[in-house]
């Protein structure tokens, strides 16, 4: 019975939801292609910021040979592109993360500290030839907008427990949080466990683990609203629709449920907060990913007035194959878009004018 409720209410949601959709009208910007690569290698898993310089950097993964997953592909590297007119040209590929084959890094994440103006990189980690199978979590940062990047702490002790060293957990890629404090925030997944919140109250140079591990949660991004409330936006695969997770206490309880209103059919996805302004005192959340319960595609950004609530605004960004997205705050005017498209073929960018969301 719950499974009909449950279809029941996807089917309303898609019918009110689906009939305000409205046509993308910006041009779309590739800016990584699988054509620049060695044959059977594919650019994925896109991360995007904008510095306090107001320069746009997107990091991904670098697959060569093969465009397998971390566990599976031995030569994976992290690469970035810049761009200094808010995404209409970009720099030529630098590559910051680059271990001799047989080590891969990848999943890149990122956040701004603000109150420093230091750049944090997250990326997942295993060394194929000494310890197959172990994921490792490492951090660089850049303290000069991108120019150059410190060698890679391993920070997999501070977040995860030791007998776990053999188990299937990553950081979610994308994107992590700052709150107006300056406090850090970001996911750890745990696929037998859930997901876990991991914090940072100086800098990102210490991190803590939020014991509370949350499911039904994949690939997850957090952010902090107005009021303190933590928000977690989580993937659940086979059900169709996302999961939230929403804590008044910093962590220590949670209230889960599903969020039907957001259809897709598991893929890791793009999670924004605008902070609130006079037309909009609770803030705006964006969401990106392929709106489709059964398939990838579909990019579609969806948008709430009421901190997650509702989601009245639907915008399609592109109705082909489409798979990760993230999102980044452009400057007052307008945000970006970055996702994979065509088979894992490209990474595009596209910006979306804040008018859209009046």
């Amino acid at each position: 019975m719950k499974y009909w409720i449950a279809l029941f209410c996807l089917y309303q949601v898609f019918l009110v939801t689906e009939t305000n959709a409205q046509e993308v009208t910006s041009d779309i910007i590739d800016v990584f292609q699988q054509k620049d690569l060695p044959v059977a290698s594919c650019y994925r898993i896109p991360s995007v910021i904008s510095t306090t310089t107001d320069l746009l950097i997107v990091a991904v993964d670098e697959r060569i040979g093969s465009c397998a997953d971390l566990n599976k592909n031995q030569d994976i590297n992290i690469v970035i592109r810049k761009s200094a007119d808010q995404g209409t040209n970009w720099s030529e590929i630098e590559r910051i993360v680059d271990y001799p084959f047989g080590e891969s890094a990848s999943d890149p994440s990122m956040i701004l500290d603000r109150q420093r103006g230091t750049l944090l990189l997250f990326f997942n980690y295993m060394n194929h030839k000494e310890e197959p199978g172990v994921y490792q979590i490492k951090m660089i940062k850049s303290m000069d907008h991108g120019k150059t990047w410190t060698q890679p702490m391993d920070i997999t002790s501070q977040i995860t427990e030791a007998e776990w060293k053999k188990d299937f957990m990553f950081l979610t890629s994308g994107q992590g949080f700052q709150d107006t404090e300056g406090n850090m925030y970001h996911t750890l997944v745990h696929l037998k466990y859930g997901v876990f919140v991991i914090l940072s109250k100086d800098g990102g140079n210490t991190w803590q683990r939020i014991s509370t591990p949350l499911n039904p949660a994949d690939e997850s991004k957090i952010v902090v609203l107005k009021q303190g409330t933590w928000l977690i936006n989580s993937r659940a695969n086979q059900v169709g629709y996302r999961f939230e997770h929403r804590s008044d206490d910093q962590g220590k309880t949670w209230i889960t449920k599903p969020s039907t209103q957001l259809i897709d059919s598991g893929c890791n996805a793009g999670f924004e907060y605008l902070l609130p302004d006079a037309s909009r005192p609770q803030g705006l959340l964006l969401f990106t990913n392929p709106r489709s319960s059964t398939t990838r595609e579909n990019l579609s950004l969806q948008w709430s007035y009421d901190k997650g609530s509702t989601w009245p605004g639907l915008k399609t960004i592109y109705t082909g194959s489409a798979a990760y997205s993230t999102t980044v705050q452009l400057n007052q005017s307008s945000i970006g878009i970055v996702f994979e498209r065509d088979q894992y073929s490209t990474i595009s960018f596209i910006k979306i004018p804040r008018s859209t969301f009046d």
